[in-house]
This record gives structure tokens, C-alpha cells and sequence, in this order.
């Protein structure tokens, strides 16, 4: 299901025309669907751009149900928090003027990680993301936490 989603969202980048990332002052806000093994949830991030490809933000994610054996989750468990820094690498590529890919590292109330994610934009203020997320340390090191898998995220994201 993940390999079906993640293709489906990298075929979408094969179309139309805006620019995916301009640099100093650019800002992005993304929701969209987060899916792992133990979780599925809504993601929500907002990135603001601090040079021609560096960029900062935040992200947050909540897990609206859990799989089973997992069901008696409080909001702390379902709850993440993350600040982020991207490299944003469309224009060193130069696939696409529309196409942005951004790997990243993360520092989250659950874990330290990093991430790869790809936006693409349809119009000037409207595109789709998809994003891989992956534990790097965990910081409860024998505790079962559904923010410390590899999960994906994929939906819209919006220039501001």
C-alpha cells in the first residue's frame, strides 16, 4: 500500500507549471495523510525559506487510531511535534522548475530524524507532497512509540 501511494505521487510530478521553491522568505504549508504500521493519522508542517536552499519549519503529527493491540493511546502518544531543516535541492537537480526534493533532518518531542520528501506544484499556489519519515534515536530506548517507525506522509501543500 505504502509503494502504491509513494508511486502514484511521484507519477503526479510529471505535470503542469510554478516554481516548487524560490529561496529566502519562501513559505510552504502542508496536510496531508501520515501513515505507518502501528498508526494513521494527519500531518501538518510549515516550512520558511532562509537562503536560495535551506529551509526551516515545523511539523506536527497526530494519530487518529491505532492498530490492534494498540487502541488505549493518550494525546501524548498520539501527539508529535517536530522542528525541521531542509535542504531544498529542485533548482541543484533541475528536474522541473515545478518539482522541489528536500531531504532533511528533524528534532521531535519523540525522537531525533531525519526525512526525504518531493512537492510538486500544479499552480502557483497549489501542489502535492509526499514525504518519508525515519528514526535516527529514539529517546525512551525500550518504549513502543508509534512516532518511532518509518512513516509516510502524502497530500497537499500551499505557497503562502
Amino acid at each position: 500500500m505504502k509503494n502504491i501511494l509513494l508511486i502514484v505521487a511521484l507519477l503526479a510530478f510529471s505535470f503542469s507549471n510554478a516554481q516548487a521553491f524560490e529561496g529566502k522568505g519562501d513559505q510552504k504549508f502542508q496536510v496531508g495523510a501520515n501513515i505507518q504500521d502501528y498508526a494513521t493519522g494527519i500531518n501538518v508542517s510549515f516550512d520558511h525559506g532562509l537562503g536560495e536552499n535551506i529551509s526551516v519549519g515545523v511539523s506536527s503529527s497526530y494519530a487518529l487510531g491505532g492498530a490492534d493491540g494498540i487502541e488505549d493511546l493518550d494525546f501524548g502518544d498520539r501527539f508529535d511535534l517536530k522542528a525541521r531543516f531542509n535542504a531544498n535541492l529542485g533548482n541543484v537537480i533541475n528536474i522541473d522548475e515545478n518539482f522541489d526534493l528536500y531531504p532533511g533532518l528533524n528534532l521531535s518531542l519523540k525522537n531525533f530524524g531525519g526525512h526525504i520528501g518531493a512537492r510538486y506544484f500544479f499552480t502557483e499556489g497549489f501542489g502535492v507532497y509526499t514525504e518519508a519519515n525515519f528514526p535516527l534515536a529514539k529517546y525512551e530506548e525500550d518504549s513502543i512509540d508509534i512516532h518511532n517507525q518509518f512513516a509516510l506522509n502524502i497530500g497537499a501543500v500551499f505557497n503562502l
